[in-house]
């Protein structure tokens, strides 16, 4: 009886200790593209205390605060900020070596309503306004100095009318463009070493992408230290194609700056202007086959794409950590279900994640 138990031991150690064998710590993104870019990730300070946490630190190695940085957020009232969740992001950060990138100084959305009105309710002068700017950019980027590397400066100014160029906004109409000028300033300024970026979306259209590139031009002209490109690359299973995204990279690699690819999504709809007027009912929002099929066909070519540009692309950051939550969820079309990252509510690896990763 002692002997079948020593001999029954003996085989559960040589099995538990095949099975550690057989199962070793998975590689993540990160590891699959040491040799080509950071993998980042947006996140918010919630995700970081849930099981999503583990799924981050396994496969990236750079995050952005989703919404935690924005002026609304952190700079609720003039004389009131808001650094909880991003101090929570940038500790946590900090304690597992991620890289990690501001999002962002100067934005049309998710401003503030104090920051562009007085006391009695009427808009503020431009002297006002830019005075507020450059104090939210000095506070923000000081708190952050040395914890994080590059900052999305400016978002977001450039019209997508083609007959305009610069979106209209209020820090446009109480500014004009001279704000976008400073904010790169300031913000340099405030940390010397952090590489400064302009953000924008819709980048694969010629006409807007042309206005991004003047712009850019003109304002590194005049000495301002636009320093990087984000390309959000918020697209869809039938956008772009693939001559439509060399060309777009094409393009700002002529520009002669280093470029990131800052909200990457693939939305499992066709991204078409019409479907903002649907209704979630009149859509099939289940992920089928079909539409797995495409997704996986248009991250393949992307990131194809991605690594023949490897010389310039110095980041690429995936908009949400898994289909669990997304920011497409409901947008442009109320009550839909959208599906536009490699993992899937339960955290597993969907079928483009292989594909992603088999080069």
């Amino acid at each position: 009886m002692i002997r079948a138990r020593l001999i029954y031991s003996a085989i559960a150690l040589v099995a538990c200790c095949q099975i550690a064998i057989a199962q070793p710590n998975p590689k993540g993104l990160k590891d699959y593209y040491n040799n080509y870019f950071p993998i980042g990730v947006a996140v918010s300070p919630q995700a970081l205390k849930s099981d999503e946490a583990a799924l981050i630190t396994q496969q990236f190695n750079s995050m952005t605060p989703e919404n935690a940085m924005k002026m609304g957020v952190i700079h609720p009232k003039e004389h009131e900020y808001n650094f909880e969740g991003a101090d929570a992001i940038a500790d946590f950060a900090g304690k597992n070596h991620l890289k990690l990138r501001g999002h962002t100084l100067c934005w049309h959305n998710q401003a503030p309503a104090w920051i562009f009105r007085d006391e009695k309710g009427d808009t503020v002068s431009k002297q006002v306004l830019m005075q507020r700017l450059k104090e939210h950019i000095t506070t923000v980027v000081t708190r952050y100095k040395g914890r994080i590397y590059a900052w999305d400066v400016v978002n977001e100014v450039i019209s997508d009318k083609k007959d305009e160029f610069y979106r209209n906004s209020p820090w446009l109409s109480i500014c004009g463009p001279e704000y976008i000028e400073m904010a790169f300033r300031w913000a340099h300024e405030a940390d010397p070493k952090a590489i400064l970026f302009y953000n924008d979306y819709n980048e694969i259209d010629a006409v807007k992408r042309g206005k991004i590139i003047k712009m850019v031009k003109d304002l590194r002209a005049k000495g301002v230290p636009v320093q990087a490109i984000g390309l959000q690359a918020h697209w869809a299973i039938n956008l772009p194609s693939a001559k439509q995204l060399d060309q777009t990279l094409n393009d700002f690699a002529a520009l002669g700056l280093p470029i990131q690819i800052t909200e990457l999504d693939i939305s499992v709809y066709p991204k078409e202007h019409e479907a903002r007027a649907g209704k979630a009912s009149d859509i099939d929002t289940t992920f089928s086959a079909d539409k797995e099929t495409q997704q996986i066909n248009q991250y393949s070519m992307c990131f194809e794409k991605f690594r023949a540009y490897k010389q310039i692309i110095t980041g690429v950051t995936f908009w949400n950590i898994s289909d669990r939550h997304s920011w497409l969820d409901n947008f442009p079309v109320r009550g839909r279900k959208d599906y536009p990252l490699l993992f899937d509510s339960k955290l597993n690896p969907k079928r483009a994640y292989a594909h992603v990763i088999s080069f």
